[in-house]
C-alpha cells in the first residue's frame, strides 16, 4: 500500500500541499476568510453578479415556485419549464440553434467528448486546457495528443497525421491560468481544412468578452458557424452555477441520446435556473460591468509592470504574476494575506513546473480603492526584494 503520510509529507516539503480556506458570507469583493476580512482578488465572479439582489430574488421566487431540487434527470421528469426556457435563451444569447445544460463544466465537457468521440478517433488538445478538457479526452477512448500552446501550425501538423480518422481538436477560449485568449479564428480555419471538429471551452470568456458578453467568439469576430461545439459554465461570470453546451440542432440532440454525465445525473435545481435566466439578461444589458473591468486591468498593468514583476500577456481579468518558485510564491501568497488581501499561489500540477505564480482576477464591483490597496500591498512585498 502506498504510504500516503510520506507523500503528504513530501507535498509539503516542496510547497505543493493545498490546503482549504474556509469563507464566510455571500462573495463580493470583501470576504470572511478563516476569520480574517480581506480583500478578495481570487474570484471567478467577473461581473460581480454572485450577490446581486435580482439574481437572489430570482432564486428566491424560484425556490417557491419548483422546490429546492430537481429529484430526476432531465429525460425522467427532472426537466422543468425553467430549465428548457434557460436553453432556448442562451441558443438566442450564443446565436446557435440549441443549447443544452448540464450540471457543471467538468460533466458537460467530458459528457461531450465521450458522446462524439471514441476508440479509433483522434482527440488534439492544447498544452493548456483545463483539467477538465484533458481528462475528457483521455476518457473518451481516442487517441489523445496535445499541441504547443496556442500554437496554429502545431495543430495543423498534427491533424495532418489523421487524415482518414474522425478527429476533434478541443481548446479553451480563455486559458484559466494565463488569461490569454486562444487563436481560434486560425483553428477553425485549420479544423475546416482537415475536416475536424473544433470545440470551445469559454468558461472564462463569455459574460466577460465582447460588446453583449457573448464570450470569445463575440470578441474576435466569429460567427457561431466557425465553432461547431461551444461550451461555457454559468458558475463564473454569471453569478450562479452549472454549465451548457451549444451547438447545431444535430449535435445537441445527439448529445441528448448519448452524453452519459447529461444523462445518468440529477437535473440542477429548477431554481438555479431561474437565478441564471435573470443573470443572462443583466450580462447582456450591463455592459458597464465589462467596461469597469477594462479600467481596472489597466490600471494594473500599467502599475504592476512599474515594479518589475513579471507579468502575463492577458487583457482579460485574470491577470497572473509570475514567480517561479512554489515556495516563493506560497509565501508570496501568506504575505498578501497578511496584509488583507487575498491571492492564490497556483502550483504545479495546475501549472507546469516553474512557473508558479499568483493568480489575481478582477471583478466588475472592485473599487479602484481597493485596487491602490493590492498594489500598494504588492509595493511593498517587492521592495522586500526577497521573492523576486
Amino acid at each position: 500500500m502506498k504510504d500516503l503520510k510520506k507523500l503528504l509529507q513530501q507535498k509539503k516539503e516542496a510547497g505543493l500541499y493545498r490546503q482549504r480556506r474556509i469563507t464566510q458570507g455571500p462573495q463580493s469583493t470583501e470576504l470572511i476568510v478563516d476569520d480574517k476580512k480581506v480583500i478578495n482578488f481570487c474570484s471567478n465572479n467577473y461581473l460581480g453578479l454572485a450577490n446581486h439582489p435580482t439574481i437572489n430574488q430570482a432564486f428566491k421566487q424560484g425556490i417557491d415556485r419548483y422546490g429546492s431540487g430537481s429529484a430526476s434527470a432531465h429525460l425522467i421528469n427532472g426537466h422543468s419549464a425553467a430549465h428548457h426556457a434557460l436553453e432556448e435563451e442562451l441558443a438566442e444569447f450564443t446565436g446557435y440553434q440549441r443549447c443544452l445544460l448540464f450540471s457543471t463544466g467538468y460533466m458537460a465537457n467530458i459528457g461531450v467528448v465521450q458522446a462524439l468521440m471514441g476508440r479509433g478517433d483522434v482527440v488534439l488538445e492544447d498544452r493548456l486546457n483545463h483539467a477538465s478538457l484533458l481528462d475528457a479526452g483521455l476518457l473518451s477512448g481516442a487517441r489523445f495528443s496535445r499541441f504547443e500552446h496556442a500554437s496554429v501550425s502545431d495543430a495543423r501538423s498534427k491533424l495532418s497525421k489523421y487524415p482518414e480518422q474522425e478527429k476533434m481538436l478541443l481548446t479553451d477560449g480563455v486559458f484559466s491560468m494565463d488569461g490569454d485568449i486562444a487563436p481560434l479564428a486560425e483553428l477553425a480555419q485549420v479544423c475546416q481544412q482537415h475536416q475536424s471538429y473544433l470545440m470551445v471551452d469559454d468558461a472564462h470568456g463569455i459574460g466577460v468578452l465582447g460588446e453583449q458578453g457573448r464570450g470569445s467568439l463575440e470578441y474576435l469576430g466569429l460567427a457561431p458557424s466557425a465553432v461547431p461545439v461551444l461550451m461555457a459554465t454559468l458558475g463564473k461570470a454569471f453569478g450562479a452555477a452549472g454549465a451548457f453546451v451549444a451547438g447545431s440542432e444535430d449535435v445537441i440532440e445527439y448529445l441528448i441520446q448519448n452524453a452519459r454525465s447529461y444523462i445518468y445525473t440529477t437535473a440542477m435545481p429548477a431554481a438555479l435556473a431561474e437565478a441564471s435566466r435573470a443573470s443572462l439578461k443583466l450580462v447582456q444589458a450591463e455592459n458597464a460591468r465589462r467596461q469597469k473591468l477594462v479600467e481596472l486591468i489597466k490600471q494594473f498593468r500599467r502599475a504592476v509592470a512599474e515594479m518589475g514583476y513579471q507579468l502575463m500577456d492577458s487583457v482579460t481579468p485574470i491577470q497572473p504574476i509570475v514567480i517561479g518558485d512554489s515556495k516563493k510564491a506560497l509565501e508570496m501568497s501568506q504575505q498578501l494575506f497578511a496584509q488583507g488581501i487575498h491571492v492564490s499561489a497556483i502550483r504545479p500540477p495546475t501549472v507546469e513546473q516553474g512557473k508558479a505564480r499568483l493568480r489575481i482576477t478582477f471583478n466588475a464591483d472592485h473599487s479602484f480603492g481597493q485596487l491602490q490597496q493590492l498594489l500598494d500591498a504588492l509595493d511593498v512585498i517587492s521592495k522586500k526584494n526577497t521573492l523576486l
